[in-house]
């Protein structure tokens, strides 16, 4: 049963859990190949059911290039408005593979901790 300090205690911590794991959820997304904001956005909507506002993305775009994690392209000749690509660098994709193994981690304490022997 869900009463309302409950549901405004999830809520909270549920936007804490989500911006903790988005640099993660970001560098997967592009691990599968560079990408534009719009289709980052959704690709994560439809993984996460998490609706990622413009104001939250492209800054953390921004910081992760700035830190060497993403590189970002325009590219204007696909005939249509002009779009930023962003891609994971060899740094990036570094960072990932421990984030995967920080990842599987947690889920494993998560499964002990939940386990009644």
């Amino acid at each position: 049963m869900h009463d309302s300090v409950t549901d405004e205690l999830y809520g909270r911590w549920q936007t804490q859990a989500r911006k903790g794991w988005l640099e993660f959820f970001l560098l997967l997304v592009l691990s599968g190949g560079r990408s534009y904001g719009y289709e980052i956005a959704t690709r994560l909507r439809e993984a996460t059911g998490a609706d990622l506002a413009e104001g939250t993305l492209y800054p953390l775009l921004k910081r992760l290039e700035r830190d060497g994690l993403v590189a970002a392209q325009w590219d204007t000749e696909t005939g249509t408005t002009p779009r930023k690509y962003y891609a994971i660098t060899s740094g990036g994709a570094a960072l990932l593979a421990r984030m995967r193994d920080e990842w599987a981690a947690w889920n494993e304490s998560v499964e002990q901790l939940g386990t009644k022997e």
